[in-house]
């Protein structure tokens, strides 16, 4: 873990600390969600050519219930 510090003025001092308050949490707490709504990108850009390059699947699969049985698909059903 890193600690990070800063200067916030009286009037950031208290926006935050009303913040933390009124979402029942502690100011370090509030912070580190600030931090992490800033920094890590949470959306999907649907303009992205990577989503457009090539269909994915081309026709409808007769396997409904892969994604729960992976393993046995790709491993056998025995084990």
């Amino acid at each position: 873990m890193k600690v990070v510090q800063t200067r916030l003025s009286g009037t950031e001092y208290s926006l935050l600390a009303a913040y933390a308050k009124a979402h029942d949490t502690t100011i370090k707490e509030a912070v580190r969600e600030a931090i992490k709504k800033l920094t890590l990108r949470d959306d999907v850009d649907h303009d992205d050519p990577l989503f457009k390059a090539f269909p994915l699947t081309r026709k409808k699969s007769r396997i409904r219930d892969a994604s729960e049985k992976a393993d046995a698909y790709l491993y056998g059903w025995e084990r």
